[in-house]
């Protein structure tokens, strides 16, 4: 049996289909209110905050996947992934299973050092905070060494479906609307994104893996490594809208924070896109070279098939 924890975010969704597409027919789907994604999926209800009910939505597993989502809110963060997470490794190594644990790059440096799986945790606000926090016990689970641990880490998402992400709601969907992107405090740096589905077929692939654990992994991205100029460019091409955006200096965005929650949620990570984002996943692509990586315009062109027509910006 493998298990998802967290089992409706777009991630855990792709997860659950590749994991039923290449490898088990036994997935089980831990959400406080799951949905089956393919029609053999066994659904258990659980709040990932009560460790009773983490215990026994594990029990039974072979690999437990931690995909848990919360909103970008940082007291939410604080207050419950930490707790969702010690639950989570707790029940894992009650069943004898293994853990893949699914973590982005908050706690990175907001500078322009390469991004790899050595790069130290620096912190810079408290979602980064609570993000440093979850990683450093799942680290310290893997150096116990009661059961295999693994992390794979990603950087900004975009993609299909219900992805979210800054990338998705400042610049795919307002092109998606007839509107002028947004783009945030620089144009001209570079950017590492994550396709959503490469993400969640390359987690299969390391958690089916058994020489994965005990190690971190960066999952693998397309290395165009765009400017945010360049990808509205992209986008737009592909949309067949307007390429034409907004650049939003840092000052405005900090102002907006005190107004509007989302753009207060975005300010801990301003100092990020002022700087070049480079992130590197060459160990995974070294061990795995057979892994096929979507490419911007091949994502942005399945958006764009997905959704269908879109309004031309006036």
């Amino acid at each position: 049996m493998q298990t998802i924890l967290g089992a409706n975010g777009q991630i855990a969704v792709e997860l659950a289909r590749e994991l039923r597409h290449a490898h088990t027919d036994r997935l089980r789907l831990v959400s406080r209110s799951p949905r089956k994604v393919n029609d053999a999926d066994q659904l258990m209800r659980a709040d990932l905050l009560d460790a009773e009910q983490t215990a026994k939505a594990v029990a039974g597993s072979e690999i437990v996947y931690f995909t848990a989502g919360l909103p970008a809110n940082t007291r939410l963060w604080e207050a419950q992934f930490p707790t969702m997470l010690g639950n989570a490794l707790d029940a894992a190594r009650a069943a004898g299973a293994r853990f893949a644990y699914f973590d982005n790059t908050y706690m990175y440096p907001q500078d322009d050092r390469m991004q790899t799986e050595d790069t130290p945790f620096e912190p810079a606000g408290p979602k980064a905070r609570a993000r440093a926090r979850m990683a450093t016990t799942a680290l310290a689970e893997m150096t116990r060494g009661d059961i295999p641990v693994l992390i794979a880490r990603a950087p900004e998402f975009y993609g299909p479906g219900r992805t979210q992400g800054f990338t998705n709601s400042l610049i795919i969907d307002r092109l998606k609307a007839g509107k002028q992107p947004l783009v945030p405090v620089r144009d001209d740096r570079l950017r590492t994104l994550i396709w959503t589905p490469d993400a969640s077929r390359a987690l299969a692939v390391l958690g089916n893996t058994p020489d994965a654990y005990g190690q971190t992994w960066h999952l693998p991205v397309d290395n165009a490594r765009l400017t945010f100029r360049e990808f509205v460019a992209l986008a737009a091409d592909a949309f067949g809208t307007d390429p034409r955006y907004t650049l939003v200096p840092k000052r405005v965005l900090t102002v907006a924070g005190i107004v509007s929650p989302r753009a207060r949620e975005i300010r801990e990570l301003l100092p990020r896109y002022a700087h070049d984002n480079v992130f590197d996943a060459s160990k995974f692509t070294q061990r795995f070279p057979d892994f096929a990586v979507t490419t911007y315009r091949q994502g942005l062109d399945a958006i764009r098939a997905e959704t269908g027509a879109f309004a031309v910006n006036s």
